[in-house]
């Protein structure tokens, strides 16, 4: 197996990426590698305003989901250092962006659209893939979201494979983001 020594982050790991992409399931194997607690920021959300997200969209609407969504996650971030599973738009805020690359380490889970349409067919709790064809809409999420995506300091791909390389595959990308850099080389 791996013979290097367990990696130690400095900071909050917050994973982001579009519904699907893994960020709950790989978040919480990678908590467990890192020793370190998994949070949901759905979870938290939902805690914080005693209603579903989709009860909050209906309810309030998107702006001001976003803003609470802002307050959970730098509160989040504020504390101690865990795993971090955000929402697919978290990242799309400037506010919460800035956030997350001041007091994280953020790693996207980038995803085709077969993977992540597979993924979410069947699941019914995502509010944005009830405004039409589901498959239609992640793809247009991509077309404006993965720019933006793209800024994370880390980008490991999410595919088919079982979740636990994809795991392997974020620890081994965490490893390197890390490593100190000799004087005079380019990442």
């Amino acid at each position: 197996m791996d013979s290097s020594p367990p990696l130690s982050v400095p900071r909050t790991v917050a994973l982001v990426g579009l519904m699907g992409a893994g960020k709950s399931a790989i978040g919480k194997r990678l908590a467990l590698r890192l020793g370190l607690p998994f949070v949901d920021a759905d979870d938290e959300i939902e805690r914080a305003a005693g209603c579903s997200i989709s009860e909050f969209f209906e309810r309030f609407g998107e702006a001001e989901f976003r803003a609470g969504e802002r307050r959970v996650i730098s509160r989040l971030l504020a504390g101690p250092a865990h795993v971090l599973s955000t929402g697919g738009g978290a990242y799309m805020d400037a506010e919460t962006r800035a956030l997350m690359r001041a007091y994280a380490i953020t790693v996207w889970l980038r995803a085709d659209l077969e993977v992540l349409y597979d993924r979410v067919k069947k699941r019914t709790h995502r509010p944005l893939l009830r405004q039409g064809n589901p498959k239609e809409i992640l793809e247009r999420l991509m077309n404006q979201r993965y720019p933006v995506y793209a800024e994370a300091d880390i980008v490991v791909d999410s595919t088919a494979q079982p979740a636990d390389v994809t795991t392997d595959q974020v620890l081994e990308a965490l490893r390197r983001h890390l490593e100190p850099q000799p004087e005079g080389a380019t990442a």
